[in-house]
């Protein structure tokens, strides 16, 4: 198998399929401003919401303040824990007929303005309003064009699935109560520096990935300007390598048909559609870890590939690429049962830089030329699909292809995720494949152009070409955590 050219095909294949779906990223709500009460000034924030079904505890949901109405304490001792009533009738845009007097109001979107719901709610002696968004994400509630209010309770919303939980217990006659608050989140979290890290190795391991298995390239030409031809034995040596050169025509390719996939996914996203990633990602994640592990072993081990078995449909491969193979393979089947456990990061972050190792070292880029138009082609696709799509689709379809509003819940898995360690809101810091894979393939033409070209580490461009990238990810996360 991993001697096969299909097995080499199918995992470049894979990731660059990976490759046209959207890098996804994380996303921090702003400082909320002083004082009691604000009216139409309050900045967004995240909030917390302590849950108790019957007096269990139940995990928090996640909410987000409207810009109007109490601000919530930093705390949550300083809260105050209080039972959940439904108003009646439910989108709260008359009086309610439940009692809600030193309750916290549940209600839902639609039929009147939010700052109406805060009214009616606050009227009825409710402690503060929750409102339940008709789809997943978190609801920015403004004033519209009312100046002049006294909304004094805090006013939030939850998404969707959040509020399923609320009335799937309030509906089956439990007592449900709340406890609202907004923490204060850290400047820096520590995950941005070890999701940074995986980033950055993933990229330099790639490139020096010959060097540690004690690949034999040396014969590799690389031009800077322009391609040449290669003799006869270059080419026959590249070809039992079995590396795929990009090329520009494959570089426009790239855009026109990663723009093709991510119209599908944002026409007929389902749960059933992401499971079809979730395989394919076993699958690239499985060849990726096998070819990995196997390359290690045989450098250091040069007699572990002499015992061979001949098998079914798989054909003639060595014992140690069996075995490997199957605990492959039984890495990733555990992976993606436990996929929603705390702990799945790993496992994902595992099969992903495997597999984006292996990409890089299969997926190469032959000159400059065409790491210039690829990298071209990336940007303008980024830039379309995210801030110029909503003046055609009325929505940022990369973004809500990253939300994954009609997933099911389920997430997309083509992305390295660290859990925020020192967040209070929890989540996760996550980078998607395509912020690696496309810097690494140049990083990685570079190392290959300097030991081709016998310059030294400071006369070349990798170490630059490195330090650009580390700086690259270092800016682009500090500006995820101030700009929001």
């Amino acid at each position: 198998m991993a001697d096969s050219s299909a097995y080499q095909l199918s995992i470049v294949l894979v990731g660059i399929f990976f490759l046209v779906l959207p890098s996804i990223t994380a996303a921090d709500d702003a400082s909320a401003p002083t004082g009691e009460i604000a009216n139409c000034t309050n900045d967004f924030r995240l909030v917390k919401i302590n849950r108790w079904v019957d007096g269990v505890e139940k995990e928090p949901i996640g909410g987000l303040t409207a810009d109007f109405g109490a601000i919530l304490p930093a705390l949550a001792k300083q809260g105050n824990r209080l039972p959940a009533t439904f108003s009646a009738p439910l989108n709260s845009c008359s009086l309610s007929t439940s009692k809600l007097s030193g309750s916290i109001a549940i209600a839902v979107r639609g039929e009147c303005i939010f700052t109406a719901k805060a009214q009616v709610a606050q009227a009825g002696g409710a402690a503060a309003l929750v409102m339940i968004n008709d789809d997943e994400g978190l609801l920015q509630m403004g004033c519209g064009n009312e100046t002049n209010l006294n909304i004094t309770i805090p006013v939030i919303t939850i998404s969707k699935s959040g509020g399923e939980e609320l009335k799937k217990s309030m509906d089956g006659g439990a007592k449900v109560e709340l406890l609202l608050y907004a923490p204060n989140r850290p400047i820096l979290d520590y995950s941005v520096i070890f999701l940074w890290m995986m980033a950055v190795g993933t990229v330099v391991t790639a490139s020096l990935w010959s060097e540690i298995t004690g690949s034999e390239n040396s014969d590799e030409r690389y031009n800077e300007l322009s391609p040449k031809e290669s003799d006869a034995a270059a080419a026959k040596q590249e070809e039992d390598k079995e590396i795929l050169h990009i090329n520009t025509k494959s570089a426009v390719v790239f855009v026109i048909t990663a723009s093709t996939f991510l119209l599908l996914l944002y026409f007929f996203m389902s749960s059933w559609f992401v499971w079809v990633l979730i395989v394919l990602f076993c699958i690239g994640g499985i060849e990726g870890m096998h070819n990995c592990i196997v390359s290690l072993v045989m450098s250091k081990c040069k007699g572990c590939q002499k015992k061979t078995v001949n098998l079914p449909l798989l054909g003639e491969m060595t014992i140690l690429s069996l075995v490997v193979l199957i605990c492959c393979l039984i890495f990733a089947v555990v992976w993606a049962a436990n996929r929603k456990a705390s702990y799945s990061w790993i496992g994902q972050d595992v099969l992903g830089i495997c597999m984006m190792l292996t990409v890089l070292q299969l997926a190469q880029l032959p000159n400059i030329k065409v790491a210039t138009v690829l990298l071209c082609c990336a940007f303008l696709y980024d830039i379309f699909w995210v801030f110029l799509s909503p003046y055609i689709f009325h929505d940022s379809v990369m973004i809500a292809v990253a939300r994954g509003d009609k997933s099911g819940g389920e997430s997309i898995p083509m992305l390295l995720r660290v859990p925020r360690i020192a967040d209070p809101y929890e989540g996760y810091n996550m980078i998607g494949f395509g912020d690696i894979l496309f810097p690494g393939l140049l990083v990685s033409f570079s190392f290959r152009f300097d030991k081709a070209n016998k310059k030294r580490i400071l006369n070349g461009y990798f170490l630059f070409l490195t330090i650009g990238y580390g700086l690259g990810e270092f800016f682009h996360s500090m500006f995820r955590l101030f700009s929001l």
